[in-house]
Protein backbone atom coordinates (compact mmCIF):
# COMPACT_ATOMS: atom_id res chain seq x y z
CA UNK A 1 0.00 0.00 0.00
CA UNK A 2 1.04 3.62 -0.40
CA UNK A 3 2.49 4.71 2.89
CA UNK A 4 4.07 7.87 1.53
CA UNK A 5 1.96 10.98 1.43
CA UNK A 6 1.04 12.26 -2.02
CA UNK A 7 0.77 16.04 -2.33
CA UNK A 8 -2.71 17.28 -3.21
CA UNK A 9 -3.30 17.78 -6.93
CA UNK A 10 -3.00 21.42 -7.95
CA UNK A 11 -5.13 21.03 -11.09
CA UNK A 12 -8.64 19.62 -11.45
CA UNK A 13 -8.82 16.18 -13.08
CA UNK A 14 -12.16 15.90 -14.94
CA UNK A 15 -14.00 12.58 -15.31
CA UNK A 16 -13.65 12.78 -19.11
CA UNK A 17 -11.95 14.95 -21.70
CA UNK A 18 -11.28 15.02 -25.44
CA UNK A 19 -7.84 14.21 -26.90
CA UNK A 20 -7.12 16.53 -29.81
CA UNK A 21 -3.75 16.63 -31.58
CA UNK A 22 -2.16 18.55 -34.47
CA UNK A 23 -3.49 16.05 -37.06
CA UNK A 24 -7.05 16.72 -35.88
CA UNK A 25 -6.52 20.48 -36.05
CA UNK A 26 -5.03 20.22 -39.54
CA UNK A 27 -7.94 18.07 -40.74
CA UNK A 28 -10.40 20.77 -39.66
CA UNK A 29 -8.30 23.58 -41.16
CA UNK A 30 -8.16 21.69 -44.48
CA UNK A 31 -11.97 21.55 -44.62
CA UNK A 32 -12.22 25.26 -43.79
CA UNK A 33 -9.97 25.98 -46.79
CA UNK A 34 -11.96 23.65 -49.09
CA UNK A 35 -15.18 24.20 -51.06
CA UNK A 36 -17.45 22.42 -48.59
CA UNK A 37 -17.83 23.16 -44.91
CA UNK A 38 -21.17 21.38 -44.65
CA UNK A 39 -22.96 18.69 -46.69
CA UNK A 40 -19.73 17.84 -48.49
CA UNK A 41 -17.52 14.77 -49.01
CA UNK A 42 -16.22 14.52 -45.42
CA UNK A 43 -19.60 13.29 -44.16
CA UNK A 44 -19.56 10.20 -46.37
CA UNK A 45 -15.88 9.54 -45.56
CA UNK A 46 -16.72 9.63 -41.86
CA UNK A 47 -19.81 7.43 -42.30
CA UNK A 48 -17.84 4.88 -44.34
CA UNK A 49 -14.97 4.82 -41.85
CA UNK A 50 -17.29 4.00 -38.96
CA UNK A 51 -19.23 1.44 -41.00
CA UNK A 52 -16.02 -0.43 -41.84
CA UNK A 53 -14.79 -0.26 -38.26
CA UNK A 54 -17.96 -1.60 -36.62
CA UNK A 55 -19.00 -4.03 -39.35
CA UNK A 56 -22.24 -2.35 -40.45
CA UNK A 57 -23.42 -1.85 -44.04
CA UNK A 58 -24.62 1.72 -43.58
CA UNK A 59 -23.92 4.64 -41.28
CA UNK A 60 -25.92 7.88 -41.28
CA UNK A 61 -24.44 10.92 -39.51
CA UNK A 62 -26.46 13.41 -37.44
CA UNK A 63 -25.70 16.68 -35.63
CA UNK A 64 -25.73 14.85 -32.28
CA UNK A 65 -26.50 11.50 -30.70
CA UNK A 66 -29.93 12.61 -29.51
CA UNK A 67 -30.96 13.59 -33.06
CA UNK A 68 -29.64 10.21 -34.21
CA UNK A 69 -31.85 8.42 -31.64
CA UNK A 70 -34.82 10.52 -32.76
CA UNK A 71 -34.06 9.37 -36.31
CA UNK A 72 -33.91 5.75 -35.18
CA UNK A 73 -37.35 6.07 -33.56
CA UNK A 74 -38.67 7.60 -36.78
CA UNK A 75 -37.13 4.83 -38.92
CA UNK A 76 -38.60 2.22 -36.55
CA UNK A 77 -42.04 3.79 -37.03
CA UNK A 78 -42.58 4.83 -33.39
CA UNK A 79 -45.85 6.77 -33.21
CA UNK A 80 -48.51 7.76 -30.65
CA UNK A 81 -49.83 4.64 -28.90
CA UNK A 82 -46.52 2.76 -29.21
CA UNK A 83 -44.47 1.69 -26.21
CA UNK A 84 -40.68 1.50 -26.18
CA UNK A 85 -38.84 -0.27 -23.37
CA UNK A 86 -35.62 1.28 -22.09
CA UNK A 87 -33.49 1.65 -18.96
CA UNK A 88 -33.74 4.36 -16.29
CA UNK A 89 -29.95 4.43 -15.75
CA UNK A 90 -29.03 6.51 -18.77
CA UNK A 91 -28.94 10.05 -20.01
CA UNK A 92 -32.44 11.52 -20.57
CA UNK A 93 -31.99 11.37 -24.38
CA UNK A 94 -32.49 7.57 -24.47
CA UNK A 95 -36.14 7.95 -23.51
CA UNK A 96 -36.76 11.55 -24.67
CA UNK A 97 -36.39 10.34 -28.28
CA UNK A 98 -39.46 8.16 -27.71
CA UNK A 99 -41.41 11.17 -26.41
CA UNK A 100 -40.34 13.22 -29.47
CA UNK A 101 -41.95 10.52 -31.62
CA UNK A 102 -45.21 10.52 -29.65
CA UNK A 103 -44.47 7.13 -28.13
CA UNK A 104 -44.44 6.09 -24.47
CA UNK A 105 -41.17 5.13 -22.76
CA UNK A 106 -41.50 2.14 -20.42
CA UNK A 107 -38.68 1.69 -17.92
CA UNK A 108 -37.32 -1.79 -17.15
CA UNK A 109 -34.98 -2.27 -14.21
CA UNK A 110 -31.25 -2.86 -14.48
CA UNK A 111 -29.26 -5.91 -13.50
CA UNK A 112 -27.66 -5.24 -10.09
CA UNK A 113 -24.26 -6.42 -11.36
CA UNK A 114 -23.76 -5.00 -14.88
CA UNK A 115 -26.05 -1.95 -14.39
CA UNK A 116 -27.42 -2.64 -17.88
CA UNK A 117 -31.09 -3.27 -18.67
CA UNK A 118 -32.22 -6.70 -17.44
CA UNK A 119 -33.62 -8.83 -20.29
CA UNK A 120 -35.92 -10.62 -17.80
CA UNK A 121 -37.42 -7.26 -16.83
CA UNK A 122 -37.77 -6.31 -20.51
CA UNK A 123 -39.68 -9.56 -21.13
CA UNK A 124 -42.03 -8.74 -18.25
CA UNK A 125 -42.80 -5.29 -19.67
CA UNK A 126 -43.68 -6.35 -23.23
CA UNK A 127 -47.33 -5.69 -24.15
CA UNK A 128 -49.22 -5.68 -27.47
CA UNK A 129 -48.32 -1.96 -27.67
CA UNK A 130 -44.56 -2.55 -27.48
CA UNK A 131 -42.82 -1.55 -30.71
CA UNK A 132 -39.11 -1.35 -29.83
CA UNK A 133 -36.42 -1.81 -27.20
CA UNK A 134 -33.75 0.84 -26.66
CA UNK A 135 -30.89 -0.90 -24.85
CA UNK A 136 -28.12 1.29 -23.44
CA UNK A 137 -24.50 0.10 -23.23
CA UNK A 138 -23.94 1.74 -19.89
CA UNK A 139 -20.34 2.83 -19.17
CA UNK A 140 -19.09 1.08 -22.34
CA UNK A 141 -20.21 -2.44 -21.43
CA UNK A 142 -22.59 -3.73 -24.12
CA UNK A 143 -26.09 -4.75 -23.06
CA UNK A 144 -27.02 -8.42 -23.52
CA UNK A 145 -27.76 -8.16 -27.21
CA UNK A 146 -28.02 -11.94 -27.60
CA UNK A 147 -31.05 -12.22 -25.29
CA UNK A 148 -32.50 -8.86 -26.31
CA UNK A 149 -32.30 -9.79 -30.01
CA UNK A 150 -34.15 -13.01 -29.30
CA UNK A 151 -36.86 -11.13 -27.41
CA UNK A 152 -37.13 -8.57 -30.22
CA UNK A 153 -37.32 -11.32 -32.83
CA UNK A 154 -39.96 -13.32 -30.94
CA UNK A 155 -42.20 -10.30 -30.45
CA UNK A 156 -41.59 -8.48 -33.75
CA UNK A 157 -39.81 -5.54 -32.08
CA UNK A 158 -37.07 -3.26 -33.34
CA UNK A 159 -33.87 -3.41 -31.26
CA UNK A 160 -32.12 -0.05 -31.02
CA UNK A 161 -28.76 -0.05 -29.27
CA UNK A 162 -27.80 3.23 -27.62
CA UNK A 163 -24.03 2.79 -27.85
CA UNK A 164 -23.16 6.37 -26.90
CA UNK A 165 -20.71 4.83 -24.40
CA UNK A 166 -19.45 1.80 -26.26
CA UNK A 167 -17.80 2.36 -29.62
CA UNK A 168 -14.94 -0.13 -29.82
CA UNK A 169 -16.65 -2.61 -27.48
CA UNK A 170 -17.86 -6.08 -28.41
CA UNK A 171 -20.29 -8.72 -27.20
CA UNK A 172 -19.86 -12.43 -27.91
CA UNK A 173 -16.87 -11.56 -30.07
CA UNK A 174 -18.90 -9.26 -32.33
CA UNK A 175 -18.38 -5.53 -32.55
CA UNK A 176 -21.01 -3.15 -31.20
CA UNK A 177 -22.58 -1.63 -34.32
CA UNK A 178 -23.26 -5.02 -35.92
CA UNK A 179 -25.50 -6.42 -33.15
CA UNK A 180 -28.81 -4.49 -33.27
CA UNK A 181 -31.25 -3.30 -35.95
CA UNK A 182 -29.91 0.22 -35.40
CA UNK A 183 -26.99 1.37 -33.25
CA UNK A 184 -26.34 4.94 -32.13
CA UNK A 185 -22.84 6.25 -31.47
CA UNK A 186 -22.19 9.68 -29.91
CA UNK A 187 -19.19 11.97 -30.38
CA UNK A 188 -19.58 14.51 -27.60
CA UNK A 189 -16.15 15.60 -26.19
CA UNK A 190 -16.20 13.18 -23.22
CA UNK A 191 -16.82 10.17 -25.49
CA UNK A 192 -14.15 7.90 -27.04
CA UNK A 193 -13.72 10.07 -30.11
CA UNK A 194 -15.23 13.47 -30.69
CA UNK A 195 -16.67 15.68 -33.42
CA UNK A 196 -17.59 18.40 -30.88
CA UNK A 197 -21.25 17.51 -31.14
CA UNK A 198 -22.32 14.65 -33.36
CA UNK A 199 -23.78 11.18 -33.60
CA UNK A 200 -24.53 8.42 -36.10
CA UNK A 201 -26.83 5.47 -36.64
CA UNK A 202 -25.27 2.25 -37.93
CA UNK A 203 -27.59 -0.28 -39.60
CA UNK A 204 -27.62 -3.13 -42.09
CA UNK A 205 -31.07 -2.19 -43.39
CA UNK A 206 -31.27 -0.18 -46.60
CA UNK A 207 -34.85 0.78 -45.75
CA UNK A 208 -33.78 2.23 -42.39
CA UNK A 209 -30.88 4.02 -44.05
CA UNK A 210 -33.16 5.71 -46.59
CA UNK A 211 -35.60 6.78 -43.88
CA UNK A 212 -32.75 8.14 -41.73
CA UNK A 213 -31.27 10.12 -44.63
CA UNK A 214 -34.62 11.72 -45.36
CA UNK A 215 -35.36 12.40 -41.70
CA UNK A 216 -32.08 14.28 -41.10
CA UNK A 217 -32.72 16.60 -44.03
CA UNK A 218 -36.27 18.03 -43.80
CA UNK A 219 -37.97 14.86 -45.08
CA UNK A 220 -36.75 15.78 -48.54
CA UNK A 221 -35.38 13.39 -51.15
CA UNK A 222 -33.60 14.07 -54.44
CA UNK A 223 -33.24 10.37 -55.32
CA UNK A 224 -35.19 9.80 -58.59
CA UNK A 225 -36.11 6.21 -57.63
CA UNK A 226 -37.76 7.45 -54.43
CA UNK A 227 -39.79 10.28 -55.97
CA UNK A 228 -43.44 10.16 -56.97
CA UNK A 229 -42.69 12.19 -60.09
CA UNK A 230 -39.75 14.03 -61.62
CA UNK A 231 -39.94 17.50 -63.17
CA UNK A 232 -36.23 17.64 -64.00
CA UNK A 233 -32.73 17.92 -62.50
CA UNK A 234 -33.78 20.63 -60.01
CA UNK A 235 -36.68 18.62 -58.67
CA UNK A 236 -36.95 17.38 -55.06
CA UNK A 237 -39.80 16.05 -52.94
CA UNK A 238 -40.65 16.45 -49.29
CA UNK A 239 -42.27 13.16 -48.40
CA UNK A 240 -42.34 13.30 -44.63
CA UNK A 241 -41.91 15.88 -41.88
CA UNK A 242 -38.18 15.65 -41.28
CA UNK A 243 -35.80 17.86 -39.32
CA UNK A 244 -32.58 19.67 -40.06
CA UNK A 245 -30.34 17.26 -38.17
CA UNK A 246 -27.31 17.31 -40.46
CA UNK A 247 -23.70 17.16 -39.34
CA UNK A 248 -21.22 19.65 -40.86
CA UNK A 249 -18.12 18.69 -42.85
CA UNK A 250 -16.05 20.53 -40.25
CA UNK A 251 -17.22 18.05 -37.61
CA UNK A 252 -16.97 15.04 -39.93
CA UNK A 253 -13.36 15.87 -40.86
CA UNK A 254 -12.48 15.94 -37.16
CA UNK A 255 -14.27 12.59 -36.81
CA UNK A 256 -12.32 10.99 -39.68
CA UNK A 257 -9.07 12.06 -38.04
CA UNK A 258 -10.20 10.91 -34.59
CA UNK A 259 -11.26 7.48 -35.90
CA UNK A 260 -7.60 6.77 -36.73
CA UNK A 261 -6.89 6.92 -33.00
CA UNK A 262 -9.93 5.02 -31.71
CA UNK A 263 -8.14 1.70 -31.16
CA UNK A 264 -5.34 3.45 -29.27
CA UNK A 265 -7.82 5.41 -27.15
CA UNK A 266 -9.79 2.26 -26.25
CA UNK A 267 -6.58 0.38 -25.38
CA UNK A 268 -5.54 3.18 -23.02
CA UNK A 269 -8.99 3.25 -21.39
CA UNK A 270 -8.75 -0.51 -20.78
CA UNK A 271 -5.28 -0.04 -19.25
CA UNK A 272 -6.54 2.60 -16.82
CA UNK A 273 -9.58 0.46 -15.89
CA UNK A 274 -7.23 -2.47 -15.19
CA UNK A 275 -5.12 -0.24 -12.90
CA UNK A 276 -8.24 0.80 -11.01
CA UNK A 277 -9.47 -2.79 -10.78
CA UNK A 278 -6.16 -3.91 -9.34
CA UNK A 279 -6.03 -1.03 -6.86
CA UNK A 280 -9.58 -1.40 -5.55
CA UNK A 281 -10.35 -5.11 -5.81
CA UNK A 282 -9.33 -5.72 -2.17
CA UNK A 283 -11.00 -2.62 -0.74
CA UNK A 284 -13.85 -3.01 1.69
CA UNK A 285 -16.44 -0.37 0.98
CA UNK A 286 -15.94 -0.24 -2.79
CA UNK A 287 -17.51 -2.48 -5.41
CA UNK A 288 -15.57 -2.43 -8.68
CA UNK A 289 -17.43 -2.78 -12.02
CA UNK A 290 -18.55 -6.31 -12.83
CA UNK A 291 -18.07 -7.42 -16.43
CA UNK A 292 -20.46 -9.83 -18.19
CA UNK A 293 -18.40 -12.79 -19.50
CA UNK A 294 -19.49 -12.20 -23.12
CA UNK A 295 -18.87 -8.44 -22.98
CA UNK A 296 -15.66 -6.59 -23.72
CA UNK A 297 -16.16 -3.02 -22.53
CA UNK A 298 -14.57 0.01 -24.16
CA UNK A 299 -14.72 1.77 -20.77
CA UNK A 300 -16.37 5.13 -21.33
CA UNK A 301 -16.92 5.33 -17.55
CA UNK A 302 -15.38 3.58 -14.58
CA UNK A 303 -18.19 3.27 -12.03
CA UNK A 304 -17.65 2.19 -8.45
CA UNK A 305 -20.27 1.57 -5.78
CA UNK A 306 -19.47 3.52 -2.64
CA UNK A 307 -20.98 1.34 0.06
CA UNK A 308 -18.70 2.47 2.85
CA UNK A 309 -20.14 3.64 6.17
CA UNK A 310 -19.49 7.27 5.13
CA UNK A 311 -22.11 8.44 2.73
CA UNK A 312 -21.43 8.93 -0.95
CA UNK A 313 -22.27 12.66 -0.93
CA UNK A 314 -19.61 13.36 1.68
CA UNK A 315 -17.02 11.23 -0.14
CA UNK A 316 -17.93 12.98 -3.40
CA UNK A 317 -17.29 16.42 -1.89
CA UNK A 318 -14.04 15.32 -0.28
CA UNK A 319 -12.74 13.92 -3.56
CA UNK A 320 -13.77 17.06 -5.46
CA UNK A 321 -11.95 19.18 -2.85
CA UNK A 322 -8.82 17.16 -3.72
CA UNK A 323 -9.29 18.06 -7.42
CA UNK A 324 -10.49 14.55 -8.34
CA UNK A 325 -13.42 15.18 -10.70
CA UNK A 326 -15.67 12.31 -9.68
CA UNK A 327 -19.19 12.34 -11.09
CA UNK A 328 -22.49 10.46 -10.81
CA UNK A 329 -24.13 8.83 -13.86
CA UNK A 330 -27.18 8.79 -13.77
CA UNK A 331 -30.22 9.90 -11.84
CA UNK A 332 -33.02 7.42 -12.77
CA UNK A 333 -34.84 9.14 -15.65
CA UNK A 334 -38.37 8.58 -14.33
CA UNK A 335 -37.46 10.62 -11.21
CA UNK A 336 -36.90 13.77 -13.31
CA UNK A 337 -39.57 16.46 -12.70
CA UNK A 338 -40.75 16.35 -16.32
CA UNK A 339 -41.32 12.59 -16.17
CA UNK A 340 -42.91 12.85 -12.73
CA UNK A 341 -45.35 15.43 -14.19
CA UNK A 342 -46.18 13.01 -17.02
CA UNK A 343 -47.33 10.58 -14.32
CA UNK A 344 -44.32 8.27 -14.10
CA UNK A 345 -44.20 6.46 -10.80
CA UNK A 346 -41.19 7.52 -8.72
CA UNK A 347 -38.60 5.01 -7.50
CA UNK A 348 -40.21 2.27 -9.59
CA UNK A 349 -37.05 0.27 -10.42
CA UNK A 350 -35.50 -1.01 -7.20
CA UNK A 351 -32.07 -1.99 -8.53
CA UNK A 352 -31.78 1.35 -10.32
CA UNK A 353 -32.61 3.17 -7.08
CA UNK A 354 -30.08 1.17 -5.05
CA UNK A 355 -27.46 1.82 -7.71
CA UNK A 356 -28.14 5.57 -7.72
CA UNK A 357 -27.60 5.77 -3.95
CA UNK A 358 -24.03 4.47 -4.24
CA UNK A 359 -22.67 5.09 -7.75
CA UNK A 360 -19.59 7.19 -8.42
CA UNK A 361 -17.61 7.63 -11.66
CA UNK A 362 -13.86 8.04 -11.46
CA UNK A 363 -11.83 10.08 -13.97
CA UNK A 364 -11.10 8.03 -17.10
CA UNK A 365 -9.84 9.34 -20.43
CA UNK A 366 -6.90 8.47 -22.73
CA UNK A 367 -4.96 11.64 -21.94
CA UNK A 368 -4.58 10.65 -18.27
CA UNK A 369 -1.01 9.89 -17.22
CA UNK A 370 -0.13 7.04 -14.87
CA UNK A 371 0.52 9.76 -12.31
CA UNK A 372 -3.05 11.03 -12.73
CA UNK A 373 -4.31 7.48 -12.18
CA UNK A 374 -2.21 7.16 -9.02
CA UNK A 375 -3.60 10.50 -7.77
CA UNK A 376 -7.12 9.10 -8.07
CA UNK A 377 -6.22 5.81 -6.39
CA UNK A 378 -4.43 7.56 -3.53
CA UNK A 379 -7.27 10.05 -2.94
CA UNK A 380 -9.94 7.32 -2.93
CA UNK A 381 -7.98 5.22 -0.44
CA UNK A 382 -7.42 8.23 1.80
CA UNK A 383 -11.09 9.16 1.80
CA UNK A 384 -12.01 5.52 2.46
CA UNK A 385 -9.71 5.49 5.49
CA UNK A 386 -11.49 8.65 6.64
Amino acid sequence: MHCHHRPKRTSFLPYGKQSIDEDDIQAVVNVLRSDFITQGPSIERFERKIAEHVGAKYVVAFCNGTAALHGACFAAGIAPGDEVITTPITFVASSNCVLYSGGTPIFADIRPDTYNIDPDEVARKITPKTKAIIAVDFSGQPAETDRLSMLAHDHGLVLIQDAAHSIGASFGGRKVGSLADMTMFSFHPVKHITTGEGGVIATNSEEYRNRLLMFRSHGVTKEPEQMERNDGPWYYEMQTLGYNYRMTDIQAALGVSQMDKLDRFVARRREIAAQYNQAFSENEGITIPYQHPAAESSWHLYVIRWNQGTDRAKAFEELRSRNIGVHVHYIPVYNQPYYRDLGYEQKQCLHAEAYYEEAMCLPLFPGMTDDDVQDVIYAIKEVLRG
